[in-house]
C-alpha cells in the first residue's frame, strides 16, 4: 500500500511507445508511456484499453474517423476495434487494461513489447 508519484515515474521514462508498469490490481496494470509520432494500427481480440492523456494531445486514428483526446481527458478503446495511436509533440499517458493486453495488439514489430518493465 505504497502511494505512486506519476510525475516521479514517467522521469524514470526515457523510450516512446515503451509502456512501464506502475500498479497492479485484479489482473489489471495501470501503465505509464511516453509518445511521440505514429504506432501502428491495430486491435485487441479479448481487451479493452483506457487512454489517459496526462501530458500532450493523443490522437485515436479509428481508420474512417480521427479522435483528438486532450490533457485530462480518456478515451475507451473496446476489443476488436482498430485503432492507430499517434501524437505529433511528446505526449504522455495512463493506461488501464488487463495484465494480458500486449500493447501492439494483433500485430507483432518492433514496437511490441511483450513483458513492460515494472517501475
Amino acid at each position: 500500500m505504497e502511494k505512486v508519484n506519476i510525475k516521479d515515474k514517467l522521469n524514470l521514462i526515457t523510450d516512446y511507445w515503451k509502456p512501464v508498469v506502475v500498479g497492479e490490481l485484479n489482473n489489471q496494470q495501470v501503465r505509464l508511456v511516453k509518445v511521440k509520432g505514429e504506432f501502428v494500427m491495430h486491435h485487441h481480440d479479448d481487451e479493452d484499453e483506457l487512454f489517459f492523456v496526462l501530458k500532450g494531445m493523443l490522437k485515436i486514428d479509428y481508420g474512417d474517423k480521427i479522435t483528438e483526446i486532450n490533457e485530462g481527458e480518456f478515451v475507451i478503446i473496446p476489443k476488436g476495434v482498430k485503432h492507430r495511436p499517434f501524437a505529433d509533440t511528446e505526449t504522455h499517458l495512463l493506461l488501464f487494461e488487463p495484465a494480458s493486453t500486449l500493447n501492439t495488439g494483433n500485430v507483432r514489430n518492433e514496437l511490441t513489447h511483450d513483458s513492460p518493465q515494472k517501475i
